[in-house]
């Protein structure tokens, strides 16, 4: 639940970058990164190594010490209203990223595909765990997630390198 939340949140840091870069997109064309969005990039990219991380430790500290989540109900719930959210967060980027003609919005929008398929994992882990009470399926679920994260510091770190805006998204 922690490592979902905290991806949540290193989302709107990267959602800073895609703002700031339609502000750009109003008053000029936009083809390179400027300072701002390169920079929260890295900020992106050490965000989900660090929860990366965090999600291994935790996860093994977790297998090794037998800890059970308390419950698993308060991730179920969140993980309903997320995949209704993120839903229909994909459909207005796509419809923005069509209207204004851009491909890096488009690409965005594909992105917040990946956030789509953590609040899954929460919910199939979560629920799993409610139904079974085995604690390895919350850990499962937390390295599923800390696979996401670190493909995403990844491709935060090779954005940030290129200096042309590519429309691709490898998530």
């Amino acid at each position: 639940m922690l490592g979902f939340g905290v991806d949540s949140f290193v989302e709107v840091i990267s959602g800073i970058g895609i703002a700031h870069l339609v502000l750009r997109m109003k008053y000029e064309e936009v083809a390179n990164r400027d300072k701002l969005e390169i920079t929260a990039l890295k900020i992106t990219g050490v965000s989900f190594y660090l929860l990366t991380f965090g999600l291994t430790v935790g996860g093994i500290l977790n297998i090794i010490e037998n800890r059970s989540p308390e419950t698993t109900v308060v991730g179920i719930i969140i993980s309903v209203i997320s995949l209704f959210t993120m839903y229909f967060l994909i459909k207005y980027k796509m419809k923005v990223g069509k209207e204004l003609d851009s491909a890096a919005i488009i690409a965005d929008a594909n992105c917040t595909k990946t956030c789509f398929n953590l609040s899954i994992v929460l919910l199939v882990s979560s629920a799993l765990y409610e139904i079974f009470k085995i604690n390895y399926i919350d850990v499962l679920g937390s390295l599923v997630i800390a696979y996401y994260a670190f493909k995403e510091g990844r491709e935060a770190f090779e954005k940030a390198k290129e200096e042309k805006i590519n429309p691709s998204c490898n998530c």
